[in-house]
């Protein structure tokens, strides 16, 4: 015996016009996907900087390094 499924196809689509097809109850709208996420695509910034960040909020504040 089939059970009758709640969850119909849909399509998601998100904010820079990738789609791509699911199961749901409505459709998707998203912000962000795979596609155009930085961490996805490899793109993403690495926290090697953050020393440098460091500096600049000391030096900008006066607080003196030690």
């Amino acid at each position: 015996m089939k059970k009758n499924s709640v969850y119909k196809e849909v399509t998601a689509t998100c904010s820079c016009g990738a789609t791509f097809e699911t199961k749901s109850t409505d459709d998707i709208r998203v912000e962000v996907c795979s596609e155009c996420h930085p961490f996805y695509r490899g793109t993403q910034t690495r926290v090697s900087n953050k020393a440098g960040r460091v500096e600049k909020f000391n030096k900008k504040y006066g607080f003196n390094e030690k």
